[in-house]
């Protein structure tokens, strides 16, 4: 009982976080850059609590479509440096060679995954009206409230595991 009551309670929270989530950007950006299709259409549900117009939704649809086209080459490049490290056997000459052209090439990656997802944030926050960013701060300020919520929950409830001993997952 107590297990199925935590998983419902975890699968609403995730549920209701995932939403919020999207629209305001868990790591501080919107959640576009993976790929117009499920990602950018998830995103632009994620905003239907600031009403956007028609033109703010294409808009907004645009730029994450471009956002994805531009960054389509800089993904597979970087696809075809992990399978052909990972293809690899540690005993082969110049794996650590290898690996640490690759752990540089995902880092750099990384570096510019969060430079774009900050300027496809940025048009699309200058996009908003002044009332749908207050109201984007205010989704912003509850999800964080629920997630320091679940938190602490977490924490008072520990779950048991199979062998008698409690984790706090």
């Amino acid at each position: 009982m107590r297990k199925n009551l935590l998983l419902g309670l975890a699968l609403a929270s995730a549920m209701t976080l995932t939403t919020v989530a999207v629209a305001a950007g868990q790591d501080g950006g919107f959640r576009g850059d993976h790929g117009h299709g499920h990602r950018g259409h998830a995103m632009l549900a994620g905003m239907d609590k600031l009403n956007l117009t028609d033109a703010q939704r294409t808009s907004i649809k645009q730029l994450v479509k471009s956002s994805f086209e531009q960054n389509k080459s800089q993904r597979q490049n970087l696809r075809q440096q992990r399978e052909a490290f990972e293809a690899m056997t540690p005993d082969q000459v110049g794996y650590q060679s290898a690996a640490a052209t690759f752990a540089q090439a995902e880092a750099s990656a990384l570096q510019a995954r969060i430079q774009q997802r900050a300027a496809l944030r940025t048009q699309i926050y200058a996009l908003l009206t002044p009332a749908q960013k207050t109201q984007l701060a205010s989704l912003k300020a509850e999800r964080q409230e629920r997630k320091q919520q679940w938190e602490q929950f977490k924490s008072q409830h520990p779950v048991s595991s199979p062998s008698g001993t409690t984790s706090a997952q």
